[in-house]
């Protein structure tokens, strides 16, 4: 089956996707997310970027990372590096320590410790012997 468009009709279409406000264009940054007794850890490839690239928050349970990867001019015959920016972010189960929170980067991988609320911690109780 071939579809055919009239010129008219392109132009048309044409003219409304130029009409629409242009929203920046955000890549998802995949993560891995572990949970031990005290905290979480997450871990993101981020290679080539420094601790200055990127923007990292933390309010109640939700992450938020943010970052850029520059756009390099240079002519290439295959590129498949990233480029541009990023966003991603995560809803944990339980509520983070946003203080407590410890972040690196070590070759290319970004690793966070988000230690859980004291109130989220599992609570060992002691049973009264009579």
């Amino acid at each position: 089956m071939t579809l055919y468009i009239q010129p008219y009709q392109f132009r048309r279409m044409a003219r409304r996707w130029a009409e629409q406000p242009q929203q920046p264009q955000y890549r998802a940054l995949g993560v891995n997310v572990s949970e031990q007794d005290d905290a979480y850890l997450l871990s993101a490839l981020v290679p080539g970027l420094k601790a200055e690239d990127l923007n990292i928050q933390v309010l109640e349970n939700v992450v938020s990372i943010e970052g850029e990867y520059r756009a390099d001019e240079a002519e290439y015959l295959l590129n498949e590096l990233p480029s541009g920016t990023f966003r991603r972010s995560l809803r944990l189960p339980a509520e983070i320590q946003a203080d407590k929170v410890q972040a690196k980067i070590t070759d290319g991988v970004l690793t966070l410790r988000l230690p859980k609320a004291e109130s989220a911690r599992p609570k060992k109780i002691k049973i009264a012997v009579k």
